[in-house]
């Protein structure tokens, strides 16, 4: 039960209504005189651990939040004490963060985009870069999905590392951990034996990482035979990392070899081969620093399925329109990987490569995922930066090896994003190591269709490609992907809304006639920006009005005119003029 009733005063502010009770500590939503929100933290001082004072006998909690000055870190705003039925009580305000939990926010999308999961964990980083670099450094101790709040009242998300009750100074005397209430697939393992360190910290992030890519929790086993108390789960858990960590195979493009190479070392279990720094994590994330795959406890290697995985989910029934280009693929490649004997008897193999273009923001690399899915073909994404190297026809290497896994793994798709930056034309080019490197692609597209690999290329930029990989042979099919015709978005708003509350009435065929020449990506955005909308006036439910709302704010991110030159591309392509054009494939 609630220590504090609604409307009840607290110093300067008015409690507005009860959010969550913890072993110590109750939160609360509050307003001032002026009538601005504030999140309030009530402290029971009488249940604190003696690790949650310092040497001065203050709580640790209070002198760590009064330093609290970072966009991702929660901010401290104000403190008073009380007293009630004779305990002594200490309050903690912050700014009111508008949004949700990223524990909330998987809980309700079900899964978490690479992308997104590096965002939220690169800002983690970042907000512990601040902790753990200040005066006298601070460890988080606790950090979980849980404690970690996605701002969403602008158009990009930030995450805000919030809660410190478990914090402590680094070099503060080394008091027994508080286990009650800890997650022990979040905590570091020496934790628990009393030793803290930044890479504590680290570890933690590490597993917040692993838990928004699988869904699941590093290391994690149903412990219900175990849940007597809280020694009991935490003695569960450790045997558990006695074992090698696992890697699910996830429905995840960009889940590539250096990201799950990053998520062991950041949950190593020996603490010399983690990231020492917060710095080493990010460097990690964003490419800059290649992570090699350490020993196992065994002496294995840790094996990730991040060369080539198999893609496992509903295929083209999760893309919306573009009937007639799923057609076309079904006949054109996965007929022949269906009936391999039969086409083999005709002669006939898989294309060595195809090429999707069209404006950006359509749906390119989503809708080759969808297809590996329907294909049932091992899949592997590959960027930029995994075939970039520092070093002279470096480059060649790295794309001899990528085909070289690939025909161990057949039948593969391997994905090239942004494929255009990989074999520009040579004729502009001065840099010899470069055009090794078209030289290297083209002569591995030669023929891989009949090793059983299949190349996919994304663009916006067709005509900056070496005309040499546009012949047939090569990238021979091309496939223009527009932006999505009135039935499309139709079926896209009822996608993007079919797994939110939303309010009845929802005229989708209107929303269809609203959005004319928006992009695939603006469609998404659309729906996201009405649900923030609807959570920040303390609605329930989307309805149509915000929906509208949000269109009649908004315009389409790609103009007309570029539409129109990415047709003129797409009708040299197919070899007629704009008198003369024959039906484009694709959405329309």
């Amino acid at each position: 039960m609630a220590i504090l009733n609604k409307n009840e005063k607290v110093g300067r502010y008015v409690v507005t209504f009860f959010i969550k009770q913890g072993s110590y500590a109750e939160t609360y939503r509050v307003k001032d005189s002026l009538g601005k929100n504030f999140f309030l933290k009530l402290i029971n001082c009488a249940k604190l651990h003696r690790s949650q004072f310092d040497e001065a006998g203050n709580v640790l909690e209070l002198q760590i939040a009064k330093q609290l000055r970072h966009s991702n870190v929660t901010t401290y705003h104000d403190n008073g004490t009380l007293v009630l039925n004779g305990q002594k009580f200490i309050f903690l305000v912050f700014d009111f963060i508008v949004g949700e939990t990223a524990a909330q926010y998987l809980a309700r999308e079900h899964t978490c985009s690479v992308y997104h999961a590096k965002q939220i964990v690169s800002g983690v980083l970042n907000g512990l870069k601040f902790l753990h670099n200040l005066p006298r450094p601070v460890i988080h101790n606790e950090l979980t999905i849980q404690n970690i709040m996605l701002d969403l009242s602008d158009r990009i998300v930030v995450p805000k590392i919030i809660d410190f009750g478990y914090a402590r100074y680094i070099d503060q005397s080394n008091n027994a951990y508080i286990n009650e209430g800890i997650s022990p697939f979040y905590v570091a393992s020496e934790a628990f034996n009393g030793i803290f360190s930044l890479q504590s910290d680290l570890f933690s992030v590490g597993a917040m990482l692993y838990h928004l890519l699988f869904g699941l929790p590093p290391y994690f086993t149903d412990l219900s035979p175990f849940q007597l108390n809280q020694t009991s789960l935490i003695d569960a858990a450790l045997k558990v990392r006695k074992k090698p960590l696992k890697i699910l195979e996830m429905n995840k493009f960009e889940l590539d070899e250096q990201l799950i190479n990053t998520v062991c070392k950041a949950l190593s279990s020996d603490v010399d081969n983690r990231f020492k720094t917060a710095d080493e994590f990010l460097d990690a994330l964003d490419g800059k620093v290649k992570i090699q795959s350490e020993q196992s406890e065994k002496g294995k290697k840790m094996t990730s399925s991040s060369t080539s995985m198999k893609k496992e989910g509903n295929g083209f029934a999760d893309v919306a329109g573009m009937t007639e280009l799923k057609e076309q693929l079904q006949s054109d490649v996965i007929d022949l990987l269906q009936h391999s004997e039969q086409a083999k008897e005709l002669g006939l193999f898989i294309p060595n490569g195809l090429l999707f273009y069209g404006p950006p923001g359509c749906g390119k690399t989503f809708f080759a995922e969808k297809f590996a899915e329907e294909a049932g073909l091992n899949y592997r994404y590959i960027k930029c930066s995994d075939v970039a190297s520092p070093y002279i026809h470096g480059g060649q290497g790295k794309i001899a090896a990528i085909f070289d896994d690939a025909r161990k793994n057949a039948p593969t798709i391997l994905f090239f994003d942004e494929i255009d930056a990989m074999i520009k034309d040579r004729s502009r080019q001065t840099n010899v190591s470069e055009a090794g490197e078209v030289n290297e692609f083209l002569a591995q597209l030669n023929n891989c269709g009949q090793d059983g690999v299949l190349v996919i290329g994304a663009t916006n930029k067709p005509t900056e490609i070496d005309n040499a990989a546009l012949r047939a042979g090569r990238l021979e099919l091309k496939y223009y992907i527009p932006q999505p015709d009135k039935e499309t978005r139709k079926r896209m708003f009822e996608l993007n809304l079919q797994k939110r509350k939303v309010d009845f009435g929802i005229d989708y065929e209107r929303l269809a006639l609203l959005t004319e020449n928006y992009i695939s990506a603006d469609i998404k955005l659309i729906v996201d920006m009405a649900a923030r909308l609807t959570f920040r006036r303390k609605e329930r439910k989307i309805t149509m009005a915000a929906l509208e709302e949000v269109i009649g704010n908004s315009k389409p991110s790609i103009s007309i005119e570029v539409i129109h030159q990415h047709e003129v591309i797409r009708d040299k392509f197919l070899g007629v003029s704009t008198d003369n054009k024959r039906k484009k494939v694709g959405f329309n």
